[in-house]
């Protein structure tokens, strides 16, 4: 008599191609239009609304998943990068023209600001930007950034700076290279002194 087979892994490997594919296909559909629906994602991933309804149980939850999913991509991006070696200036540079930061989610951040709400996509973009405050508190205490500002202040307006550079390119008014360019000027105007020879806060103040 031949043992009975598990199928429990088989199962479970099919629903995460299929979770997979829902994902892919989301991603696809907001990069056209934020406003996508259900029905279209379900049609962009070859499976029915029921299917999709079975991993998710509605379109806030799609968004939740591949919003997450994406931010995990872009933290490993961010690992790659070399952040330790040269001035904090060139980390900033090369963190702010990454190509998830403008590219890879064209639509996603619109999608989830109008699902999710923007506090919840703040907080989910805290590992990420967390990178970005290592290099500006490095470059702080380095003295190559100002001290005269809150860092808390510093962080939330490059987040508000990148997201504003990354609907502009999405609307297609400015092109992703140039708007990188434009983030990354703006940014590092913002960080570096405002004057030369400038006073800055004592070193011990500085987080």
């Amino acid at each position: 008599m031949a043992p009975k087979t598990d199928k429990r892994p088989a199962k479970r490997a099919d629903a995460e191609r299929t979770v997979t594919a829902v994902l892919d296909a989301a991603l696809r559909s907001f990069a056209s239009s934020p406003d996508t629906t259900v029905t279209e994602i379900a049609k962009a991933a070859g499976v029915g609304r029921v299917t999709v309804y079975g991993h998710f149980d509605s379109l806030p939850a799609i968004v939740d998943a591949l919003l997450v999913r994406s931010l995990a991509e872009a933290d490993a991006g961010f690992a790659e990068l070399d952040l330790e070696s040269g001035t904090a200036t060139a980390a900033v540079d090369r963190l702010l023209h990454a190509p998830w930061l403008l590219g890879r989610y064209q639509g996603l951040l619109a999608a989830a600001t109008r699902h999710l709400g923007p506090e919840k996509v703040r907080q989910l973009h805290e590992r990420v930007f967390a990178r970005i405050e290592a290099v500006i508190v490095r470059g702080r205490h380095d003295g190559e950034f100002r001290t005269d500002l809150p860092l808390p202040w510093v962080m939330a307006s490059i987040y508000a700076l990148a997201h504003a550079a990354a609907a502009e390119a999405d609307a297609e008014r400015l092109p992703r290279t140039e708007a990188a360019d434009l983030l990354s000027t703006t940014l590092l105007g913002l960080l570096r002194d405002p004057a030369a020879g400038c006073q800055s806060e004592p070193a011990q103040m500085t987080p």
